[in-house]
């Protein structure tokens, strides 16, 4: 039997996993709190724990899941920054992840936060529910004929740029690896960030959260955008600077900002803050734009990648428990292999 915890596993984590482990060895237990070096002891006498995006295995917190006798991390997400992969490496402790699930949902919801902003489609909605059919201050933009700007164009990034260019859009697109083949295919251009920036009326960013990325959008990266430009943002929060991004809004430079993430997001979204005081004054502050739209984090939460995500969860923890080496995209620490 595999004994396995799943930390911070809501109502959907839990209906998923238990349909892909259906007929598996896998016996869970499902706990509502995150990891930490603090509720580790809920791991006790398991052989692995599977977490998300926002649990903190850091190296205090593994020493202990090994303590306890866990030998494998498995995330549900493709995002790893939560943990200490150097501790985990010498702890002898496998981490693993689901490095790909379905590109298509955080591409669409990137494309659906665009419509969404651009049509004032939450401000129309509510105004219709009070009974107020007046038109006024909803006027948005023709994407027809405008520039987007992709900065990143791995799976995610390539399907939102191949998704404008259905409504008829120029799309710029910068990485620093870029795929010459897919943009001749696709009739997208190649630009260096600068040029993206300055001519792009959207901006999407698709690009991993590194030391070579870490706010990305900074105050002199807002200050080159177009003015009334639109920025969209289902990666990773600290791609932008939120105090320069909140400057830029209040000048009235930006014509609206898209997020599905936020830089400091831990112990906000996935949660239930209703009825509570927003302690975060930063994000507090985004809210009260009228130009501003916010989602928690929700880009991947489709049924189908629901499904992926537990099905390669699900190998995974099978692999790890048999003994046998992971799969190179899906092991970011094998401590099966020699």
């Amino acid at each position: 039997m595999i004994r396995t915890v799943a930390f911070d596993a809501k109502p959907y984590d839990r209906e998923h996993l238990q349909q892909a482990s259906a007929g598996s060895d896998i016996e869970w237990r499902f706990m509502d709190c995150r990891l930490s070096a603090d509720t580790a002891a809920a791991a006790s006498d398991a052989q692995a724990v599977c977490i998300f995006v926002n649990d903190h295995a850091d190296r205090a917190c593994l020493e202990r899941l090994k303590e306890y006798g866990v030998k494998h991390i498995a995330l549900r997400c493709a995002g790893f920054n939560g943990v200490d992969l150097v501790a985990a490496k010498e702890l002898g402790l496998s981490v693993t992840r689901v490095p790909a699930y379905s590109p298509y949902a955080v591409a669409e919801h990137a494309v659906a936060l665009l419509l969404a902003l651009n049509r004032k489609i939450p401000r129309a909605n509510n105004r219709v529910h009070d009974l107020n059919f007046s038109l006024t201050g909803l006027v948005g933009f023709d994407l027809h004929g405008k520039t987007a700007g992709i900065i990143g164009t791995g799976k995610i990034g390539r399907i939102t740029a191949q998704i404008l260019r259905g409504f008829g859009m120029r799309v710029l697109a910068y990485d620093p690896y870029p795929s010459e083949e897919w943009a001749t295919q696709h009739g997208v251009e190649y630009a260096d960030r600068d040029t993206l920036v300055a001519e792009s009326e959207v901006l999407s960013l698709h690009t991993p959260l590194t030391p070579e990325t870490h706010h990305i959008i900074c105050r002199e990266m807002l200050a080159r955008m177009k003015p009334g430009a639109v920025l969209i943002n289902v990666s990773r929060g600290a791609l932008i600077d939120t105090r320069a991004l909140i400057d830029a809004l209040k000048t009235g430079r930006l014509g609206g900002v898209a997020l599905d993430v936020y830089e400091e997001e831990e112990g906000v979204f996935f949660e239930d803050l209703s009825g509570k005081i927003l302690q975060d004054d930063d994000l507090a502050r985004l809210l009260t734009f009228p130009n501003v739209l916010i989602t928690s984090h929700q880009a991947f939460l489709t049924k189908e990648a629901l499904a992926e995500i537990s099905r390669v969860t699900v190998a995974n923890l099978t692999q790890g428990a048999e003994g046998l080496p992971f799969l190179p995209e899906t092991a970011l620490v094998d401590a099966n292999s020699p």
